[in-house]
């Protein structure tokens, strides 16, 4: 079985204009291609911003990567993000992919169990929220989305005659589906309605375009002026695509939800550090005690590994009012 081309970019161009390019030709998220470009950028300079990465090899990626470690205290998170747009930029731009194994100075994981709250504190916290970033928090509770994939909900993604969502292009570039919250169901549906006209006014002006992968664009050039394909929860104003130019209207900037979140934590009085990650992450312990079985979880979360949805098995509550200490049992 041959394998197929790699996709070389334009070898005349600039190489950040290379990098993006083939960034944009493997449909990374334009979130992604920031994040890649401005580390590329702080390896270059690293090295006085005149060598050309062609000219540098393993020993100077251990030296850059070490240094964050050693000098930025960058989080293992941070230090891992870095190395894999270098692994990108060698392996998919360069084409030298490097040989042998990394191995910098490691920033140090601090493991610590997730921050989760109670049923009853989620339930204080969605009370303390209005509009539609209540829809949004109900979601990432009732149905374990992570913040972006929330933002980045799609009208086609929400399937209401098998109570299920699609989430695509999760983290790792992963699809799964996960369950739709009867709770939300009708709300979500007159939101969708309302978002549908607000859709029909923008063909009506000309616009009505959101923004699609390329290969999906070249594919069904007209895909993006449908109504499935607009966002769930998209931005009050258009606005002009980073990509192509041309005036579109975005999704709607998780910073909003985010301040709301943590306002409503605040108004409630939850002495927690709670985020929009906190509700996926009490999503995760309630269902384990509801009795799921951890497989099916691993699923719905979208977890490569199983030890990683174990970690909810160390914050879920457990009936511990039949147990005995054993000072109770020391004789008088």
């Amino acid at each position: 079985m041959e394998s197929k081309a790699k996709f070389r970019p334009d070898p005349d161009a600039k190489l950040m204009d290379q990098v993006r390019e083939v960034l944009r030709y493997y449909h990374y998220a334009y979130r992604t291609e920031s994040t890649y470009c401005q580390w590329i950028l702080r390896y270059i300079r690293f090295f006085g911003g005149k060598t050309h990465p062609k000219k540098l090899n393993v020993k100077h990626i251990e030296k850059f990567l070490s240094h964050l470690a050693t000098k930025g205290n960058v989080a293992a998170s941070t230090q891992r993000q870095a190395l894999n747009a270098l692994v990108f930029l060698y392996r998919d731009v360069l084409d030298q992919p490097l040989d042998g194994k990394i191995a910098p100075v490691r920033s140090k994981r601090k493991p610590s169990p997730p921050t989760v709250l109670t049923q009853e504190e989620v339930q204080q916290v969605l009370q303390m929220i209005s509009g539609t970033h209540a829809l949004m928090a109900k979601l990432l509770y009732g149905a374990g989305l992570r913040l972006m994939e929330c933002v980045r909900l799609r009208i086609q993604d929400i399937d209401f005659g098998q109570d299920i969502l699609y989430v695509r292009g999760g983290k790792g570039g992963k699809d799964r589906t996960t369950i739709l919250p009867q709770n939300v169901r009708e709300e979500l549906r007159l939101h969708i309605e309302k978002i549908t006209h607000l859709h029909h006014r923008d063909l009506e002006e000309g616009y009505g375009e959101v923004y699609l992968p390329e290969a999906l664009s070249r594919k069904y050039p007209n895909a993006a002026r449908e109504t499935r394909w607009q966002y769930v929860f998209p931005a009050k104003k258009r606005s002009i695509d980073p990509r192509s130019g041309r005036e579109m209207r975005h999704h709607v900037l998780e910073s909003g939800l985010q301040k709301a979140v943590k306002l409503a934590v605040q108004r409630a009085g939850i002495p927690k550090h709670a985020t929009c990650h906190t509700l996926r992450h009490s999503f995760a312990t309630h269902m384990l005690e509801n009795g799921i079985n951890i497989r099916v979880l691993q699923e719905l979360m979208g977890h490569a590994d199983v030890k990683t949805t174990e970690i909810y098995t160390h914050v879920m509550k457990r009936d511990i009012t039949s147990l005995q200490s054993p000072l109770d049992r020391l004789s008088g």
